[in-house]
C-alpha cells in the first residue's frame, strides 16, 4: 500500500534519507541494519510503506519504501536510482590535528556539510586529545558515525574519506596527491583570498588543534610544500578555523 503523503516526509517536506553499508541495486528487498531499523522507526517514526532515500555512499541515491515484517523485522524495497549532483567541484582535504571529543565531533559533521572530500586527523604536539590503539579505533568508528548523519542530513550521497589518524610527522613524510597545501597559520603573511589565483580544482588545509601547531610541526609541514596563511587580524578557535577556511574556499572556488 502507499502511505498518506504526510508521513512520507519529515517536518522539512524532505523524503528522509538513510546510509547503508551494503551495496545498493534497484529493485531489491534489502533488510535494514539494527541501527539503519532503530532510526527508520524510533527516531524518523517511519511505518509500513512509507517513502525514503537510501544511499551506500558510493554516489547516488535510491527511492526505497520500508517494509515491516513479522517479529518487527524492517526492511526496504528499492526502487529508482537517482544521480543528484551534490558534490563540491574543489577537491578539498582537511587536515585537522585532532582536538577535544565534541570540537572534533563538530568540525567533522560541519566539514563534512561544507563538501570535503577527505578528512586527515593529526596527531599533534599541543594535542589535548592522546589516543592509545584501543581509543583511536574507537574515536574513528564515532568520527565516521558522525560523517555519516552529516551526510544523510545534507543530501551527499558520496562518503568523504575518512583517514586513520597519524602524527604530523608520519604525515610529513606521507606521500599525497598534487593540491595547492594551505596551512591556517598566525604567522601567515597572505590572506586566504589572496590564493584565489592558484586554486585550481583540489586543495589540502591544514588546521592546528586548541593551542596551535608547535613551531617544529610548522616547519615540517611548510617543507611538505603547505603555505602559510591568515584568515583576518583575529585568532580562531580550532573549529571555528576550519570551518570558516573551508566556507571561504567555497567562496572563491567551490560550489557557493
Amino acid at each position: 500500500r502507499r502511505a498518506n503523503t504526510s508521513r512520507m516526509k519529515d517536518r522539512q517536506g524532505r523524503v528522509p534519507r538513510l546510509f547503508v553499508e551494503a551495496e545498493l541495486h534497484p529493485g531489491v528487498k534489502l533488510p535494514l541494519p539494527v541501527d539503519a531499523a532503530h532510526h527508520a522507526t524510533r527516531v524518523l517514526r517511519l511505518r509500513d510503506g512509507d517513502a525514503l532515500l537510501l544511499f551506500d555512499g558510493r554516489g547516488g541515491e535510491y527511492e526505497a519504501r520500508l517494509t515491516m515484517g513479522a517479529r518487527g523485522q524492517v526492511a526496504a524495497r528499492t526502487g529508482e536510482r537517482r544521480d543528484p549532483q551534490r558534490e563540491s567541484p574543489l577537491q578539498v582535504t582537511l587536515v585537522q590535528a585532532v582536538s577535544s571529543s565534541e570540537k572534533m565531533d563538530f568540525t567533522i559533521q560541519k566539514a563534512v556539510e561544507l563538501g570535503v572530500a577527505a578528512i586527515q586527523p593529526v596527531l599533534s604536539e599541543k594535542s589535548v586529545v592522546r589516543l592509545s590503539a584501543g581509543r583511536e579505533e574507537k574515536k574513528h568508528a564515532r568520527w565516521r558515525r558522525v560523517a555519516i548523519a552529516a551526510c544523510e542530513q545534507c543530501g551527499r550521497n558520496r562518503l568523504p574519506e575518512l583517514r586513520e589518524a597519524m602524527s604530523v610527522e608520519t604525515y610529513c613524510r606521507t606521500p599525497g596527491p598534487a593540491s595547492l597545501r594551505l596551512l591556517l597559520s598566525p604567522q601567515g603573511s597572505p590572506g586566504l583570498r589572496n590564493m584565489r589565483g592558484k586554486i585550481e580544482h583540489a586543495v589540502t588545509l591544514a588546521v592546528g588543534p586548541e593551542a596551535g601547531f608547535s613551531d617544529t610541526e610548522e616547519r615540517l609541514l611548510q617543507r611538505a610544500g603547505f603555505v602559510p596563511v591568515r584568515l583576518g587580524p583575529r585568532i580562531l578557535r580550532t573549529e571555528t578555523a576550519a570551518l570558516a577556511a573551508l566556507a571561504a574556499l567555497n567562496a572563491l572556488a567551490g560550489d557557493f
